[in-house]
């Protein structure tokens, strides 16, 4: 069934698929189901469905379904679907391309960025859908004849959800706006890796060198644990406690003790190997101390409220979700360049479909070549310089 569904949509240029997985107390989500909907002409209703059980005793090849689902000439719709991607491309090996998010592409048609898939599929569709099974425990088997009713059925549903959206998108001029944004979800991951989860320890421009050698190391040490015993980091070792231990590292179980939030299991079950570990950090090269964050000026912050009140400006006419045009801190960011006389490129709203919709205006804004006022019938209004 997999290998048909998966010549159909390479036949038809398009797939919808949604998954189904299981996150909590496990160190990487575990894929439960994966709903596959494909147009298909001499079908009843113009969609086949499918639902692939990964689970299974007798789980079909999702080989398939994995080379469509990386062909750029398929397109893959989504919804709300970077964890989505980011576990299908660990669990079948696959990349994702040409995707389609409907929430994200909602966002260009005047709904809110992150609409839900029952509302937008009542707004767009206006279908209500079943009750819903989302929350029921995917990973227990058997399935229920309601669960694999309600996961068919949101497949076939975001197939025309995102046909309706993409063409109501086209007749705005606004699709390459969206197949723009969505690009970046082409590359979602959920693979930990141990040096991106280290920058992001709290408190860690506290430490000096020996401490971040052995905050690293335990970082390191907490992941191979976590992952052998499928459970999230935090349940090992949580990130507070692992930034005290590297503060005062302990030389003996004695000192262990002394670490608050120290997980009893871990301090009984494993006390040897961590003060292995810490033992490893002490010796091992320490990276280098986090960059400070930049200074603002705070002759900024006018700037900033008049960028802002250009870019809602901007999304209300447009009506454009104002959140995925910029970020209070993306457009302080651009204001702090400029003023110290940078460009600003490497900032998002400067580049794509944001300067053709806003960006253009906000360098020429802080340059002083354009104007806020109030106009006379009362609302904002821009005017060049």
């Amino acid at each position: 069934m997999t290998a048909a569904l998966a010549d159909r949509a390479a036949e038809q240029g398009r797939i919808a698929i949604d998954t189904e997985f299981v996150s909590e107390r496990r160190y990487q989500a575990l894929l439960c189901l994966a709903q596959i909907a494909v147009p298909d002409p001499g079908a009843p209703d113009g969609v086949r469905t499918d639902v692939v059980d990964p689970l299974a005793d007798d789980a079909p090849d999702p080989g398939p379904l994995a080379r469509v689902l990386a062909d750029p000439h398929v397109e893959v719709v989504v919804h709300a679907g970077r964890q989505d991607i980011a576990i299908l491309r660990r669990a079948w090996s696959t990349e994702v391309s040409s995707v389609f998010d409907t929430q994200l592409a909602a966002g260009f048609l005047g709904f809110g960025n992150q609409e839900g898939y029952e509302s937008l599929v009542r707004k767009v569709l206006g279908v209500r859908l079943k009750g819903s099974e989302g929350f029921t425990k995917w990973d227990h088997r058997p399935l229920t004849a309601q669960q694999l009713e309600y996961a068919a059925d949101d497949a076939r549903l975001l197939l025309a959800l995102g046909e309706e959206i993409e063409r109501r998108l086209r007749k705005r001029g606004r699709f390459e706006w969206a197949r723009e944004e969505c690009v970046a979800l082409e590359a979602s991951s959920d693979e930990r890796d141990p040096d991106r989860i280290y920058e992001r320890l709290p408190r860690l421009g506290r430490l000096n060198e020996q401490g971040r050698a052995v905050a690293r190391e335990l970082v390191e040490w907490r992941e191979q644990v976590a992952r052998s015993m499928d459970r999230p980091a935090g349940y090992v070792l949580p990130d507070q406690a692992l930034i005290e231990l590297a503060r005062r590292p302990p030389r003996d179980r004695q000192g262990l003790e002394q670490i608050r939030g120290l997980p009893a299991q871990t301090l009984h079950r494993r006390g040897d190997r961590l003060l292995e570990a810490i033992g490893r950090g002490r010796t091992r090269p320490a990276p280098p101390a986090p960059p400070q964050p930049p200074g603002r000026d705070s002759a900024d912050a006018p700037l900033v409220s008049l960028a802002q009140a250009l870019v809602r400006q901007r999304s209300m006419e447009e009506a454009v979700a104002v959140e995925l045009i910029a970020t209070q801190a993306e457009l302080a960011a651009l204001v702090s360049a400029l003023r110290r006389g940078e460009n600003g490129d490497h900032i998002r709203v400067s580049r794509g479909w944001r300067r053709e919709l806003v960006g253009q205006e906000l360098i020429e804004l802080v340059a002083g070549r354009r104007a806020l006022s109030v106009g006379p019938d009362g609302r904002l209004l821009v005017t060049a310089r």
